[in-house]
């Protein structure tokens, strides 16, 4: 099948960025660092949501629990009254909050899983960040510094910032 004219655009753009960074490559630097802290900041806001999610499970489980001990509290009553019926109803309310509690339990320690990957992701994203800065020279740092100064003129001039 013959690439359409959108897929020849995409290669044309990509050849040109990729020419232009081959040329100036303290922007193929900016452009890096750029993406680690467009990653750094997905990762932190996916591990606020996540911190959200675990403190609502959190609340879930404590309500629970509290309604747990409730029912627990009216089987007893009832078992007392001789009202077996009631309370084998209520026994059997009691079992199927405690289930819905494991579940609970089961997806907050899902959640800490993935609270744990995200941490371990943002540490190795730092140490990389940490890493190419070590890795610079005077004069890259100051090619790059003159690098954002263009590049904050420019958006300035065109109306983007």
């Amino acid at each position: 099948m013959a690439p359409t004219w959108l897929d020849q655009l995409e290669r044309n753009l990509e050849e040109r960025l990729n020419a232009f960074l081959r040329s100036n490559p303290q922007q193929e630097q900016l452009l890096r660092e750029q993406h680690l802290r467009d990653r750094q900041q997905d990762l932190q806001r996916r591990r606020a949501q996540l911190q959200e999610q675990a403190e609502e499970h959190r609340r879930q489980l404590l309500a629970l629990a509290s309604e747990v001990r409730d029912w627990q509290a009216r089987c007893s009553r009832a078992r007392a009254a001789g009202a077996k019926d009631l309370a084998g109803r209520a026994e059997a309310h009691v079992q199927s909050l405690m289930d819905q509690g494991r579940q609970l339990w089961g997806e907050l320690e899902g959640l800490g899983q993935q609270f744990q990957d995200l941490n371990t992701q943002l540490n190795q994203l730092q140490h990389t960040a940490a890493k190419q800065q070590q890795g610079r020279s005077l004069e890259e740092d100051w090619a790059l510094f003159e690098a954002k100064q263009e590049l904050e003129e420019l958006r300035r001039r065109q109306g983007f910032s």
